[in-house]
């Protein structure tokens, strides 16, 4: 009898671990950025210059530093933006929590494939080793992701870091 009771006591206790874990990692993290604005690295200055957006909506994590979504409109086109902006070449979005739903990463990357959508540099190091990915489709919708850069994707693969790399902060 004893060990059904023990057994029993060890299964419920797994399924509240996990449901906890799942809440956590779906839900429990991330909040609404209502002060979020929406910027593109200038050609010409090199420094973010914020642009017009609309509807936007954004979410964050402290938990890691990637973990920064959003969705917004915009007025800009295409052509204009490839003049002006700093693109980037990475075109492969992080994929968002599931009840964030203006964010599907897989349309969003396909979009890019088919050249309906282009990926801008948003920000360089807004974290040690990240940067902000803006996507403008030609429709006048946009995403924006983070991403690790060079000296992020060697700092956390444990890599020597080269002299191009800006010193790591102190924690």
């Amino acid at each position: 009898m004893s060990g059904k009771i023990v057994g029993i006591v060890i299964l419920v206790s797994a399924l509240i671990a996990g449901a906890a874990l799942y809440y956590l990692q779906i839900y429990g993290f991330y909040d609404d950025v209502p002060d979020a604005q929406v910027e593109l690295v200038s050609l010409t200055t090199q420094e973010p210059e914020e642009i017009a957006a609309d509807n936007l909506q954004a979410i964050d994590a402290d938990s890691s530093p990637i973990r920064f979504r959003a969705c917004f409109t915009h007025d800009l086109s295409l052509a204009m933006a490839t003049e002006t902006y700093e693109m980037t070449d990475h075109t492969d979005p992080r994929n968002a929590p599931g009840w964030f739903d203006c964010f599907d990463a897989a349309a969003i990357g396909a979009e890019i494939e088919a050249g309906t959508a282009l990926t801008f540099l948003g920000a360089k190091n807004v974290h040690y080793g990240v940067d902000r990915i803006v996507a403008l489709t030609d429709d006048g919708r946009g995403y924006i992701w983070h991403e690790l850069n060079d000296c992020g994707e060697k700092s956390y693969d444990g890599t020597v870091i080269g002299e191009t790399c800006p010193e790591r902060p102190e924690n």
